[in-house]
């Protein structure tokens, strides 16, 4: 088994062979078989895709609030024990929303960050003509790449309210480094989500963008009645006034993805913080302006 694991594990680590087999494929038609099977209620089926997910991944239930699971969608979308995370509550710091790598971070420049190391793209590419944009312009930003065997759901990064969404259909890349170094402009392609975020009495809006990716086009946003997919044909903008306490629990993904922060001009990294780095929802990421 072990030597199985080991040549799985080089396969997955041969960017060539990676890229092709993860996005020279019918990456919605598979996408929307994934969401089919994952959602097949029985325990035989779902312990026989749980060891098949760990033989290419290295996935550790052990801080899982169950252990046992009726389909594999319930395995993706578990939740964690109480106590699992620890949530930073300095009242100046944005935590993490979620379990992840740092993708990339830093300076917006007049609308412009990075994918990855030579790979820009605009606030206008992601979003369009959005009004809520400009608050970023000159702001910071952060990427969260979520893998397919870590916790999907994602928290508040701060006490606030979601008081408007915007849905944009999309692709489905995959969104791991190998495909961020050879897609220009990956995450304005695929299937993405904006919550416009208020936090400290509407003094500041942050931007938190969840993508997906292939195999994954599902987010689900609590207090919100549809689940945003590349199937949905509802309203792409909805007003709505969605209060979060900062670390509560505000939806998940049906896989692993990314998660793009906006920040305004002013809100600065705490120190310690590098790309390739693991992160854990809670943890300290932005320190607010005094």
């Amino acid at each position: 088994m072990m030597k199985i694991k080991n040549l799985l594990k080089k396969i997955v680590e041969s960017e060539d062979l990676n890229f092709l087999l993860t996005n020279r494929i019918p990456r919605l038609t598979l996408t929307h078989f994934m969401g089919w099977f994952s959602k097949i209620e029985n325990v035989w089926i779902s312990r026989m895709s749980i060891a098949v997910w760990k033989l290419f991944a290295d996935l550790d239930l052990s801080e899982a609030k169950e252990q046992s699971f009726k389909s594999l969608h319930a395995c993706f979308i578990r939740e964690l024990k109480e106590g699992a995370r620890t949530v930073d509550d300095r009242p100046e710091v944005l935590s993490s929303p979620c379990d992840g790598i740092i993708g990339e971070f830093g300076s917006i420049q007049d609308g412009q960050l990075f994918q990855a190391k030579g790979f820009p793209y605009t606030l206008e590419d992601l979003l369009g003509v959005e009004p809520s944009a400009h608050q970023w312009r000159d702001g910071v930003y952060m990427t969260i790449r979520i893998t397919s065997s870590m916790y999907h759901r994602f928290h508040a990064p701060f006490s606030g309210s979601v008081k408007r969404l915007k849905y944009f259909s999309g692709d489905t890349w995959n969104v791991n480094p190998i495909a961020l170094k050879r897609v220009e402009k990956l995450f304005c392609k695929n299937e993405r989500a904006l919550l416009e975020y208020k936090i400290c009495n509407n003094q500041f809006t942050l931007g938190i963008i969840p993508v997906a990716a292939v195999l994954v086009a599902s987010i689900k946003l609590h207090g919100i009645e549809p689940v945003l997919s590349t199937r949905y044909t509802g309203p792409t903008e909805m007003d709505c006034d969605l209060a979060f306490n900062k670390g509560q629990e505000m939806g998940w993904f049906q896989h692993g993805s990314t998660i793009l922060l906006f920040a305004p001009r002013g809100f600065s990294f705490v120190d310690g913080l590098y790309v390739g780095q693991h992160i854990e929802m809670g943890q300290g990421l932005m320190k607010i302006p005094s």
